[in-house]
């Protein structure tokens, strides 16, 4: 029983320098491995500009007076006038649509003490939405043919923001993440050559979101897209 004994200790004792001797070179095993995996992680970038293809040019006409019945004639007038000032111009009907009339009554407010000159302010909105990108551009600078008619009006302002929208990325982004992803393997030739490596496989790579910006304030049609991909290569020897 004694001898048993002895003999499975002696046994438990070599099985126990057996697996630590395994685990070690196990571990050295995966130590070297990842000594040896070397890589490079680079960033390629694509850049694109691109004409707005929709527009949208709200003209907002604002009246004052102290007749309410006058003032909402004046409003409709202008709104009539200016209608026929887009056609002519070469805007399409279906591009054209209108806001309510919104009427003020400045002596309505019961806490204001203050004297009126004009009791009522009349505005109405009247947007353009289009994809005739130029030819809306252009009626800026006929715009004042209607002041000279007497139609207070006002365009491109706070409220009033002309909008130029690209509404076509899906059919560019593929050819641009194609293009990031290019750039960016150049850029790993050129660093595994100056290393004395050659390019491996890719071990990861991510592809940033697209960056959709004006070109400048004074050239919002024009729109400037930006792709960067991420990419991560193995580097061999």
């Amino acid at each position: 029983m004694e001898r048993s004994s002895i003999s499975s200790l002696i046994l438990g004792f070599f099985i126990f320098i057996g697996l630590s001797s395994l685990g070690y070179f196990v571990s050295t095993a995966f130590l070297k491995t990842k000594d040896m995996e070397r890589t490079v992680i680079v960033k390629g970038l694509s850049e694109k500009e691109v004409l707005a293809n929709i527009v949208i040019m709200p003209i907002k006409i604002s009246q004052t007076g102290n007749d309410f019945e006058a003032l909402s004639k004046k409003t409709n007038s202008d709104t009539t006038q200016i209608i026929e000032f887009l056609k002519q111009n070469g805007i399409k009907e279906e591009d054209i649509s209108l806001g309510s009339t919104l009427v003020v009554d400045k002596m309505a407010n019961e806490y204001s003490n203050q004297e009126f000159s004009m009791r009522y302010l009349a505005s109405r909105v009247i947007n353009i939405y289009s994809s005739e990108v130029e030819k809306v551009r252009s009626l800026t600078g006929k715009l004042s043919e209607l002041s000279q008619k007497g139609i207070l009006f006002k365009t491109d302002d706070y409220d009033t923001k002309i909008e130029y929208i690209f509404t076509k990325l899906n059919d560019i982004k593929p050819s641009m993440i194609e293009e990031a992803t290019a750039n960016a393997r150049e850029v790993a030739e050129k660093f595994a050559q100056d290393s004395n490596s050659k390019l491996g496989k890719i071990k990861r790579a991510t592809q940033g979101q697209v960056e959709m910006n004006s070109r400048d304030k004074n050239s919002e049609h024009i729109k400037t897209l930006r792709v960067v991909a991420t990419v991560e290569y193995y580097l061999n020897d």
